[in-house]
């Protein structure tokens, strides 16, 4: 076996490190789950602990290669939850997209829940992993970077067309699409927050609808009508530098972590993808010229080399950026509040994620920043 690793620490809320909510996977522990998947070979050591902190993980080594093995708390994730994203993932796969191989237990199964958790194992997806120990909302290190990226996206939503299964069901930490497309968005997040009963408690003495309404009233007036006739489409919904891994070319080798898909739009997941990496958040509180319009024409670029976006496609995209991260910032809420019991993380989420991020486009630098796209795209 391999020597100790370094103490695990995670990314928390804000740029420092944290000790992990969900403890580091062990040499031990992962001896007795990689048994249970005849492909996965003897153990040799662990590798590498992710620093990412919603689930644990490990990359880990073992006679037939290396493997990164993730273990989620069964509240968070059930065998049959990650079913659904297994599945996409093989569409994907199947359709020549470079994703992970998940594999497969004794009885063909691609999860397991065993006492509190619930573990699945893939083997490490080809590519250099760049970008795995920077923080969230990490801008690309290259505009090749950016656009290559957009490309690989708007392949990926090529090859999602065909895959029909509905949308995943109601759980935590899912970037779903139900609020911003309703003719009326405000009752949307009523039932929303009503779904949730640990968001709806750590709500409820908060003026919740009149901020909503206020965002929903400055910021998206006409947008439901756009996104209504969008196409619904699964989706990866978290596209990072981090989920990409990367070939010496700067092409992109793999796609990974697959654990926010669902069913939205393109428009939506594209519109994620420039709020994760064109625009550094964690800097909010010291400046307000924060975004990399570069970054995120270069991504619509890409993008645009594989699918057309037509002129109003790009309104739409633009306008739906300031409220894209909405339904998500709820879903850390509920996380926070519920599952993990952590009332200071779900403030943050609350006032600096989902309000603080939304109101940052009533900026100057903001509208700069949109301009700047539509000009692009124009040209």
């Amino acid at each position: 076996m391999s020597a100790a690793l370094p103490a695990h620490l995670v990314h928390g809320m804000g740029t420092a490190l944290e000790a992990p909510t969900w403890p580091a996977i062990t040499t031990a522990e992962a001896e007795g789950v990689i048994g249970r998947f005849p492909g996965a070979g003897r153990l040799v050591g662990l590798r590498w602990h992710s620093p990412r902190p919603f689930s644990a993980a490990t990359l880990l080594q073992t006679s037939r290669g290396e493997f990164l093995l993730k273990r989620h708390h069964r509240r968070l994730r059930s065998p049959e939850d990650l079913a659904q994203e297994h599945a996409f993932v093989a569409h994907l796969r199947a359709a020549g997209l470079p994703v992970p191989e998940i594999m497969v237990s004794a009885d063909r199964r691609g999860a397991f829940a065993q006492g509190e958790w619930t573990y699945e194992l893939h083997r490490k997806a080809p590519g250099i992993d760049l970008y795995r120990d920077r923080l969230s909302w990490t801008p690309f290190l290259s505009r090749d970077h950016a656009f290559t990226a957009g490309a690989a996206l708007a392949r990926l939503h090529v090859a999602s067309r065909s895959f029909s299964a509905l949308a995943r069901a109601a759980l935590p930490l899912v970037a779903s699409f139900t609020i911003l497309p309703s003719p009326d968005p405000s009752t949307a997040a009523e039932a929303y927050v009503a779904g949730r009963p640990a968001l709806a408690a750590y709500l409820a003495d908060k003026p919740w609808r009149r901020e909503l309404g206020r965002l929903f009233a400055a910021l998206g007036e006409g947008l439901p009508q756009r996104l209504a006739g969008q196409p619904a489409l699964w989706t990866h919904n978290d596209w990072h530098p981090s989920n990409l891994m990367w070939a010496g070319d700067g092409e992109v080798a793999s796609i990974i972590d697959f654990g926010l898909a669902t069913r939205t739009s393109a428009l939506h997941d594209l519109a994620t993808a420039i709020e994760r990496t064109a625009i550094e958040w964690l800097r909010l509180g010291e400046r307000t010229d924060i975004a990399h319009p570069e970054a995120a024409i270069a991504l619509i670029a890409g993008y645009r080399s594989v699918v057309p976006l037509d002129a109003t496609e790009i309104e739409t995209l633009v306008r739906l950026l300031p409220l894209v991260h909405v339904e998500f910032a709820l879903s850390e809420i509920d996380y926070f509040a519920g599952i993990v019991s952590a009332p200071q993380d779900a403030a943050i989420a609350w006032h600096d994620y989902l309000i603080g991020h939304a109101e940052w486009f009533f900026s100057a630098p903001a509208r700069d920043f949109g301009s700047q796209i539509m000009d692009a795209a124009a040209a």
